[in-house]
């Protein structure tokens, strides 16, 4: 059944090819899928009505909206817009809705219950119109649905046929097809072109659907049909209707799998859909806070919604189902937030592990072996294939994945005899860090490059953690490497990122504070001569003095075990953290990313378009209560736990963003209440849960014990200090073992007296990708040392002398 001819009679609908598509609010109240393989299909739910539906990935997104219009003599009314709404789940832990929109004149309300089907690729909405002023004889419903076909909404084809004798909608575009039917029949049909001859155009100027457009093609379609809401055979079957919208490759197997979803009727479908979920949920810890049995188990909806971002075939759970801004955001914007970025994407799996999901956890840790980069790191984000979507570097993105190894490795989800299967991956992540590290060319907020210290805590970690890994496989001079590179690394947090005797560490009376990046060279007097670009500004030059760019992100050194919660260099850094960036809400406080963000509304509430101002995350409020439990303030944790919370929809989904200023009700922006950026946020989620088990273990779930016990309890011997060509130093002190650290086999020609003498020392292979040879400088007292490299596979000298001051 491809796109037909034209039938004679039929008439090309006007507009072609559409107006520019868009896509719909990121604002989700609900996302949904069945705990199924065979289901390969999500859903999410905005406004009352379904938006965006992905079939058959995760990452593919084929439908913008699907809502209903209802019209009477002289009335329009379309329920996302002239409807209050309300959402809720028809039982905890279970991602299936109610959704109930009563019109605000009063005259009608739709109650839907969406779920999908757990056999096959179709969603299900089981429809009750009830007319509150007049009869059900005075109304037509009309469904209105706009198919974007593989992540786009131009060049979609669309059409209405019957298929084995049952009236069908159709789409397909990009090598996917989409049907419709329901469970009464269409009164009419209608296909055309969105901003000129689709449904809502026609019904919104009191016309009726026009049959005789049966097809449209290569544009931005809709399709339309009026329901027969009157044809159920009783009279308490009268106002009811079940629609099914199915998606396969041909547009006849998405029609055999809608028909057959209808055929076998809601009730055994929600069954099915209600029995796959309560089995999942009560494989989880019982982390269910105290709560009214009316109101939401929001332990309980972080879980589903961990789960219902999760593709059971690969393991890759992806950062959310929506595109932030969605509304404004075109065919050009094809990932959305519907990619797989590694960061996200362990710290959710943390999230299950902290819930009990052991072998969800690790599905993740098996899809990131398989999606490694040959070089030893992972891409910025990607799709669920791997393929690359950006290709920036982050560097924690490459060291997250053996910190989960690590987790799972602790949580006995991996035996000792499966510790071989990962070991090249630990392997290749710890040599691509050791190699490219510790600098970033993106900090975590995908925006500037430098020193971070949130992806210094990330990475010392994961060396820490792979040094045992390796060492577990009797590679003990390995293991001793990766060590020092990490001790190393440790020993130069203040270097880089601590800055001292600032305008705000004085305002403030404090010694100083952690920043929130610093792209400072080797060598160089001060942070506040390292200026930083400040991204999405209106004012694309503006740049701001390291030292006066503050960051939560400084919570990382507690969270990851580097720092005790009481170092004084913390105390100074949440006093600058809280003077700059924190916002009390009457639900409690919450955060910016750092001070003169731009990634969020514009000035008044417009979208985010390359340019705006940051807005708070809850997210970061649940980091923080992190460390309040690990400063030993159980009840300020608990207090921004009910933050994080508040935070949340009302069907208790997280946003990325909360607005922070006067309420702007035609944007629907309301102080402490999600923005448009994305919701839900699966990494906030993710936090929520992690904090759940925190708080009743005590203890951070999370926290590396490597680093803890190591930098913390303990205080390791002074690392090598290392010299390496993109790292110059030429200042050392006395007493420490100076390590060449070289990209390739060479020998070191070195001196400490001037080249009166001078000896040649082979370096040794790390087994990570680089060289190294410790001169034994201990000894030395103040002087100089000079050396050069001469490059064994090139058989040739550097071609330059460098020196080192001994001070």
């Amino acid at each position: 059944m491809a796109f037909p001819t034209r039938p004679p009679g039929a008439v090309e609908p006007p507009g072609a090819p559409g107006i520019e598509p868009r896509w719909t609010s990121s604002d989700k109240s609900a996302v949904g899928t069945a705990v199924s393989s065979a289901s390969c299909v999500w859903f999410t739910a905005s406004h009352g009505i379904l938006n965006e539906i992905y079939a058959p990935r995760l990452d593919m997104a084929c439908v913008r909206d699907f809502g209903f219009i209802v019209t009477a003599a002289g009335y329009f009314s379309e329920e996302k817009r002239d409807a209050d709404h309300s959402v809720q789940a028809i039982e905890d832990g279970v991602p299936a809705f109610r959704l109930i929109n009563t019109a605000r004149d009063g005259r009608y309300r739709i109650t839907k219950t969406i779920f999908s089907d757990p056999e096959r690729e179709v969603v299900l909405q089981d429809i009750r119109f009830e007319a509150l002023i007049g009869n059900l004889s005075d109304y037509r419903l009309h469904a209105l649905v706009a198919p974007h076909l593989v992540n786009g909404g131009a060049d979609n084809n669309g059409w209405y046929d019957d298929f084995k004798g049952r009236q069908m909608l159709f789409a397909e575009g990009s090598g996917r097809s989409l049907a419709i039917a329901a469970s009464v029949p269409w009164l009419a049909r209608s296909v055309g072109y969105v901003g000129f001859s689709d449904g809502w155009q026609m019904l919104s100027r009191g016309e009726g659907l026009n049959e005789e457009y049966s097809c449209a093609k290569s544009g931005n379609v809709a399709l339309s049909g009026t329901l027969d809401m009157r044809a159920g055979e009783g009279q308490a079957d009268q106002g009811r209707a079940l629609i099914a919208i199915g998606f396969g490759t041909q547009p006849e197997e998405a029609a055999l799998r809608t028909l057959l979803s209808l055929e076998q009727g809601a009730e055994p479908a929600l069954k099915h859909y209600r029995s796959g979920w309560r089995e999942w949920q009560s494989g989880l810890l019982a982390l269910d806070e105290p709560h009214d049995p009316d109101k939401l188990n929001r332990y309980r909806v972080s879980t589903g919604v961990l789960a219902t971002h999760r593709d059971d075939a690969s393991g890759a759970i992806i950062a959310s189902l929506s595109i932030p801004w969605g509304f404004s955001k075109g065919d050009d914007d094809l990932g959305g937030y519907h990619l797989v970025w590694t960061r996200d994407l362990v710290e959710t799996a943390g999230g299950l592990l902290a819930a009990g999901a052991t072998a969800d956890a690790r599905s993740v840790l098996d899809y990131l072996a398989v999606i490694q980069e040959a070089d030893g790191h992972w891409v910025q984000n990607a799709w669920l294939d791997g393929r690359p979507y950006w290709y920036g570097i982050q560097m924690d993105e490459t060291a997250f994945p053996i910190l989960l190894y690590d987790m799972l490795l602790r949580a006995g989800a991996i035996d000792a005899s499966e510790r071989g299967r990962y070991l090249p991956m630990v392997e290749a992540a710890a040599g691509y860090i050791v190699r490219n590290g510790p600098a970033t060319q993106e900090d975590r907020w995908e925006e500037d490059a430098g020193y971070s210290p949130f992806t210094l805590a990330v990475e010392i970690a994961g060396l820490l953690a792979a040094a045992d890994a390796v060492e577990a496989a009797g590679r003990l001079d390995a293991a001793h490497y990766l060590r020092e590179v990490a001790d190393g690394w440790n020993e130069r947090i203040e270097e880089w990122t601590y800055a001292t005797d600032t305008e705000l560490s004085r305002r403030l009376g404090v010694e100083g504070y952690y920043v929130r990046i610093a792209s400072a060279t080797d060598g160089s007097l001060s942070l506040r001569r390292d200026f930083i670009p400040i991204r999405n500004r209106d004012d694309l030059g503006e740049v701001l003095e390291a030292d006066l760019l503050i960051s939560p992100d400084a919570l990382a050194l507690v969270r990851f075990g580097l720092r005790a919660a009481d170092d004084p260099r913390m105390l100074g850094t949440i006093a600058a953290i809280d003077a700059e960036l924190r916002r009390d809400l009457p639900a409690g406080p919450y955060w910016y990313r750092y001070n003169d963000d731009g990634y969020g509304e514009r000035v008044g509430g417009a979208p985010f378009a390359g340019s705006g101002v940051g807005r708070l995350w809850p997210l970061l409020t649940g980091e923080r209560a992190h460390y309040e439990l690990a400063a030993g303030r159980v009840e300020e944790a608990r207090r921004m736990l009910a933050a994080l919370e508040a935070s949340a929809s009302e069907g208790g989904l997280l946003p990325e963003q909360i607005w922070d200023s006067e309420d702007v009700p035609e944007r629907e922006l309301f102080l402490g209440r999600p923005s448009g950026s994305a919701m839900p946020l699966v990494w906030a989620h993710a936090e929520h849960i992690k904090l759940l088990r925190s708080l009743r273990d005590g203890v951070i779930f999370d926290m590396p014990p490597q680093t803890f016990a190591r930098y913390v309890a303990a205080k390791p011997a002074p690392a090598p200090f290392s010299w390496r060509l993109t790292a110059r130093r030429d200042q050392m002190p006395a007493g420490r073992r100076l390590r060449i650290e070289l990209p390739e086999p060479a020998m070191v020609r070195w001196s400490t007296d001037g080249w009166t003498r001078a000896a040649d020392s082979p370096c040794r292979d790390t087994g990570f990708g680089t060289h190294v040879f410790d001169l034994p400088t201990q000894a030395l007292g103040p002087g100089m040392i000079d050396f050069t490299i001469f490059w064994k596979d090139a058989q040739r000298w550097e071609g330059a002398d460098f020196r080192i001051e001994v001070v």
